[in-house]
C-alpha cells in the first residue's frame, strides 16, 4: 500500500512520497504536477475525506500484513501482481462509467513517451512495490512505517546527485534530522532482521528514484493518482508476471484454494479504493493539513500494529521516530 511518499507541489507532493507508505500494495502513484480537480464529485470537505483516507490507507497495510503473517500467504509478488491487474481493470471500468478519469484525455500518450517514460518509471514502481511488500515477511508494521520516514531523504539525495536541486543548509538539517531519527528507531528495534531491512531500504531507494524520474521525464504533465494508475498498472502487472515464474512459481495459485479468491478480491478492492480516495484527498485541504493528517495516520497505524499484532516498540524507537517525524513535517512544509 497504495502508495507507501512525494507529491509535486503541496498536496500532490504529500500524496506520492508520503503514501508509498500508505499503500503497501498500491501506493498512490505520483503526478508530475498538481492535478486538475476531477470535478464536483471530488470536492469533499477535509473533515469527510481525510478520516476516510486514513481508514482506507491503514486498512490496506493491516490487511496485507494479515495475509502475509496471520494467514501465512507468503507470496508478495503474486499479491502485488493481483492488485495491479485489478487496478488496470478497475481504472478502465471507471473511465467508462464515471468522470474520475477524464484526465486521461489531457495526456497525449505517444509510443515514444511510453517507451522513454512510462516503461522505465513502471519498472521502478514495480520493484518498489514488490520489495516493500516483501519486507512485511520479516519486519513489523510499526518498524516498516518508521523506515519509510527516510523516503524524503532518499529523494533529496538523488535529486542532488542528478542536480535537480541544490543542497542548502535547511535541507541538510532536514536530512540529518530524519536520518538520525530513523537510525535511533532502528537501534531500538527489538526484532531487527537484516534481510527485511535491506528489502525496505531498497524499496525506499526505488521509490525515490521513481519520483525523481517522474520529475525529469514527465515534468509538466497532469496526472492524478487514478490517471497514473491507469497507465502504470498494466505495465507493472506485465513486468511482475514475467518475474513471478522465477520467484514464486505456481505455489501461490495452489494457496488460493486455502485462503479463497474472495479474500484476495476484497484485499485488492480496498487497495484500489485507496487510489480513488487519493483523488478526492488532493483538493481537500492545504499541504500542511494533509501532511499532519499523514503523520497522524502513521502514528495511529503504529499504535494499531502494537495493539493488533503485538509488535513491540521501545522508548528509543518512540524518541527516534518523533525526531524523524519532525524532520518530515519540515520537509513537507518548509523544505520546499
Amino acid at each position: 500500500m497504495s502508495t507507501e511518499e512525494k507529491q509535486h507541489q503541496d498536496d500532490a507532493q504529500f500524496l506520492n512520497a508520503h503514501h508509498k507508505d500508505d499503500a503497501h500494495d498500491l501506493p498512490a502513484p505520483v503526478q508530475a504536477t498538481t492535478p486538475k480537480s476531477p470535478g464536483n464529485k471530488a470536492k469533499l470537505s477535509a473533515t469527510i475525506i481525510i478520516p476516510i483516507w486514513i481508514a482506507i490507507s491503514s486498512s490496506v497495510i493491516i490487511y496485507n500484513n494479515y495475509l502475509y503473517n496471520t494467514l501465512n500467504f507468503k507470496y508478495p509478488v503474486f499479491l502485488v501482481t493481483f492488485h495491479l491487474t485489478f487496478s488496470a481493470i478497475g481504472t478502465r471500468a471507471l473511465q467508462r462509467t464515471t468522470s474520475l478519469l477524464d484526465g486521461v484525455k489531457d495526456v497525449n500518450m505517444t509510443k515514444d513517451m511510453f517507451i522513454r517514460s512510462i516503461l522505465p518509471i513502471g519498472l521502478l514502481f514495480s520493484a518498489s512495490l514488490i520489495l516493500s511488500n516483501s519486507a512485511y515477511l520479516y519486519l513489523s508494521v510499526a518498524y516498516i512505517q518508521m523506515l519509510k520516514a527516510f523516503t524524503p531523504v532518499s529523494i533529496l539525495l538523488i535529486s542532488w546527485a542528478f542536480r535537480i536541486s541544490d543542497p542548502n543548509r535547511k535541507l541538510f538539517v532536514i536530512v540529518l534530522m530524519i536520518s538520525c531519527g530513523v537510525a535511533l528507531a532502528s537501534r531500538g528495534e527489538l526484532h531487527f532482521d537484516l534481510v527485511g531491512f535491506v528489502y525496505q531500504a531498497a524499496a525506499v531507494a526505488f521509490e525515490a528514484s521513481r519520483l525523481v524520474m517522474i520529475e525529469i521525464l514527465l515534468h509538466g504533465m497532469r496526472m492524478d493518482p487514478l490517471v497514473s494508475l491507469h497507465y502504470y498498472a498494466p505495465v507493472c502487472a506485465f513486468i511482475n508476471l514475467l518475474v513471478l515464474p522465477f520467484t514464486e512459481g505456481l505455489a501461490p495459485f495452489y494457496e488460493l484454494a486455502r485462503i479463497g479468491p474472495l479474500l484476495l478480491l476484497s484485499n485488492a478492492l480496498v487497495a484500489f479504493g485507496l487510489n480513488v480516495a487519493a483523488v478526492f484527498l488532493v483538493g481537500a485541504g492545504s499541504g500542511l493539513i494533509l501532511t499532519l493528517a499523514g503523520v497522524f495516520k502513521d502514528i495511529l497505524l503504529i499504535t494499531g500494529s502494537v495493539a493488533i499484532f503485538g509488535s513491540p516498540i521501545t522508548p528509543l524507537q518512540v524518541f527516534g521516530y518523533s525526531i524523524a517525524l519532525g524532520g518530515l513535517i519540515l520537509y513537507k512544509t518548509a523544505g520546499k
